[in-house]
């Protein structure tokens, strides 16, 4: 009696074992893959989606229509002070040391992925740890590599080499260091190595940072062009009109690696978030509802700051919905920390707000103001310092603009003009300003 005792108890013992670890298993595949893919120098206009017509983009359009389009987001208009943002959830006043340069003391949303169980891998444009020159224009501080950064592998971009992002591409990778990839397409081995880490992680959680190369100058051919057989990577072109044929790759690329999600059945668990990091080159015009935009990148205008988004989680965002919130890139972070179950241990409080309802389509939980503080220490671009909303944007310098009906800021209200029914959303703005000085 005793023994038989004793069996059903290691029985019950076992299958309670058993029963945890799959438990444990189950809970971690709850936790949605998120794949985060940031397009370099690409503003709303150019895509189809929004009203752009020079270029095809048939899989960005279709992620939008299966999931959500958000109508107002905002970048700052320069690529390092969108990056450091965009990954510390944090104004640039708080942590930007420079251009080409994050901060090696931020913690980023690598860092939060990976406390929450997620491997995590970046692919693309690094430009974080700077070089000589960008380094003593920070006062002799050093960015940091994405090792520290928060990423568990990647292939990238300069990191501390600089070489062709394009055509035979000097990339480094943790594994290897830098090499380069003669006669091959920068693009095509950042896909191939991504879509290579979802196979050997679809089992588990992942997060991949996918901060493209794609559609930055110099503007050159693509594969799907002739002319790239015998192009010279070490030449000088740099010709907008191949600008096209960057976006359509751009498209091509995101539409290989949503078709690599449901190749290996975590569509449904997957959660693709499309942004770009500030707006079109300002070489680019392109056609949007009927009318001509020129990209004002490094500039706080409409076209250097209003970027698409889009985001798509198949059987959790409805399909067909339009996102008129405002959105920050502040609020990326916090937004990934909700869908990963992770709290802020930052000493500096996080700025963003997460949309994380919002996808779900719960609209309580939402910002009334953007604002902005760029001092990129780059090029000639004037630091600026500015709050807006869907209608009005105010500069600290007193300019103000009724973007409704001067999208291009040719028309500053002065302060002895100032709208008088406006009077509440100036005084919120003012505030705002002083608060974040």
């Amino acid at each position: 009696m005793l023994r038989l005792q004793i069996y059903l108890i290691l029985i019950v013992s076992t299958f309670l074992i058993v029963s945890c670890k799959n438990g444990k298993n189950q809970i971690a595949v709850k936790k949605p893959n998120v794949i985060l893919i940031m397009a370099d120098d690409l503003g709303y206009e150019t895509i189809g989606t929004y009203g752009g017509s020079s270029y095809p983009t048939p899989n960005l359009d279709k992620l939008a229509n299966e999931g959500m389009r958000f109508d107002h987001c905002y970048s700052t208009p320069l690529c390092t002070p969108s990056r450091v943002q965009i990954m510390t959830g944090k104004y640039n006043f708080r942590n930007y040391i420079g251009f080409g340069l994050l901060d090696p003391r931020e913690k980023t949303f690598g860092h939060y992925m990976q406390e929450a169980g997620y491997e995590t891998y970046i692919a693309g444009k690094w430009q974080l740890l700077g070089n000589a020159y960008q380094q003593k224009l920070a006062g002799d501080r050093i960015g940091t590599t994405p090792e520290k950064a928060g990423f568990d592998d990647y292939c990238l971009w300069q990191i501390d080499h600089l070489g062709s992002r394009y055509k035979d591409p000097l990339l480094s990778t943790k594994k290897n260091g830098a090499i380069t990839h003669q006669g091959q397409y920068g693009p095509d081995v950042f896909l191939k190595n991504i879509t290579s880490f979802m196979e050997d992680h679809k089992d588990s959680p992942f997060f991949v940072y996918y901060p493209m190369v794609l559609t930055h100058d110099p503007f050159v051919p693509t594969p799907n062009n002739k002319e790239f057989e015998g192009f010279d990577a070490k030449s000088k072109i740099n010709d907008p009109t191949y600008f096209g044929e960057m976006v359509e790759y751009m498209d091509r690329i995101i539409g290989e690696i949503i078709k690599k999600t449901e190749e290996l059945g975590i569509r449904e668990n997957t959660l693709i978030l499309f942004v770009g990091d500030n707006g079109t080159d300002r070489d680019v015009t392109s056609s949007f509802n009927g009318i001509s935009i020129k990209g004002d990148k490094g500039h706080t205008t409409d076209a250097g700051t209003h970027v698409p988004f889009i985001a798509n989680w198949k059987g959790k965002i409805a399909p067909k919905s339009i996102n008129n919130n405002l959105i920050d890139f502040t609020d990326f972070l916090p937004t990934l920390m909700d869908i990963s179950g992770t709290t802020p241990t930052s000493p500096v409080p996080l700025d963003g707000i997460s949309f994380y309802q919002q996808l779900l389509g719960n609209n309580s939980q939402k910002r009334d103001w953007i604002f902005c503080h760029y001092a990129p220490n780059w090029g000639k671009f004037e630091p600026k310092r500015y709050v807006q909303n869907k209608q009005w944007k105010l500069y600290d310098t007193g300019e103000l603009y009724n973007l409704a009906q001067d999208i291009e800021e040719e028309h500053p209200f002065s302060p002895d003009n100032y709208p008088k029914e406006q009077k509440e959303v100036l005084t919120t703005f003012k505030g705002i300003l002083n608060q974040y000085k």
